[in-house]
């Protein structure tokens, strides 16, 4: 691969995480600073829907930050394409600098739900053109094109609605809400294998690494996905409303990678962890916790007694903690380094304290 000439060797050792081998290490993602012999042009975008999904941007861009990385370890080549969120079952973005937003509609709870996926909206349309662009880019062997940056129906819901609204609509009109959310759930599976229909006619393997958010790559299909409204439910309206369309997209996949996102969210983890498509858990800790790390340990060993993957993001300063108290069959670390010589000693160094434990 143009961009990580040791990806065989990658593909190896994320091969035995996920049959659950213990190797002389964990698996861990290390990236760093890379010097580039020459500059890389990138144009300015001409306003903040072109700096989502302008294929030439977003080419430009990718190029240049691919080439500006040390990929180290298990770390997977691919780029952010957050412009996937507008698969968004009918709602319409609004895009800001860093992020896409939804504006908010009311809903008529006498007729059908018009939170739908059309393969011909404009923005379905633009996003095809985007990925058709990368997958140009990347060629047979440059980088990885992972799945788009999609969203659940239960989360685009509530954006669509406003969280407020959903929040009552669950309790004022549950039949409703359900139906929504599995129909919305069974539109974004389509869509996504609408996605993996189109890659595969260009050449490209779509589930072989989420793209850019938690790269992971598994040797089977697989799906990313979450439920970050799931912080303000309770574990029955999380089982009424949000389970079903987990089984989904988990009997769709056979696997799901699922993420979940701070404290508020961690009373559903025993129901997760009893749903057999579930294979690995992703955290991101919220504001006022620790940053993952030895602070959440607990939860960690909660994950790998259940037989799942832990995927995290840590600094580097708590790498050692975790490969000496967890279980490098089921851990996969994602982190950074100042320099490619401090990356390839960590890597060294993660060897001896899995020797030591």
């Amino acid at each position: 691969m143009k961009y990580k000439t040791d990806w065989p060797e990658a593909q190896r050792r994320l091969t035995a995480l996920w049959q659950g081998e213990r190797l002389d290490r964990p698996c861990i993602a290390v990236r760093t600073p890379q010097a580039v012999a020459e500059p890389m042009p990138v144009p300015e975008p001409r306003d903040d829907e072109a700096r989502w999904l302008d294929p030439v941007y977003r080419v430009a861009l990718a190029r240049r930050d691919l080439a500006a990385t040390w990929w180290g370890g298990e770390s997977i080549p691919s780029y952010l394409q957050m412009a996937g969120w507008v698969n968004c079952l009918g709602g319409t973005p609004r895009f800001a600098p860093d992020t896409i937003w939804f504006d908010t509609q009311a809903v008529d709870f006498e007729g059908p739900s018009p939170f739908r996926h059309d393969t011909d909206n404009p923005w379905a349309r633009k996003y095809r053109t985007l990925l058709l662009a990368l997958c140009r880019e990347a060629g047979r062997d440059n980088f990885l094109i992972g799945s788009p940056l999609g969203l659940p129906a239960n989360d685009l819901l509530s954006m669509h609605m406003g969280t407020a609204e959903f929040l009552f609509a669950l309790v004022d009109h549950p039949e409703w809400m359900a139906e929504a959310i599995l129909t919305g759930a069974r539109d974004q599976l389509r869509m996504a294998q609408e996605m993996q229909a189109l890659l595969r006619a260009q050449g490209h393997e779509y589930w072989y690494g989420n793209a850019g958010w938690m790269p992971f790559w598994a040797p089977q299909p697989y799906l990313a996905t979450q439920s970050d409204v799931s912080c303000m439910l309770s574990p029955e309206m999380f089982d009424r409303f949000v389970v079903p369309e987990l089984d989904v997209y988990g009997y769709a996949h056979d696997a799901l990678w699922y993420h979940l996102d701070g404290g508020d969210a961690r009373q559903h983890l025993p129901r997760l962890l009893s749903l057999p498509y579930l294979r690995v858990v992703q955290y991101v800790p919220a504001p006022c916790e620790p940053p993952n790390g030895p602070g959440h340990l607990e939860m960690y060993r909660q994950i790998q007694a259940a037989g799942r993957i832990v995927h995290v993001q840590v600094p580097v300063q708590h790498v050692e903690p975790l490969v000496r108290e967890l279980d490098p069959a089921l851990l996969m670390l994602d982190t950074w380094c100042p320099t490619r010589g401090e990356g390839e000693a960590l890597l060294e160094q993660c060897m001896k304290w899995c020797r030591r434990t």
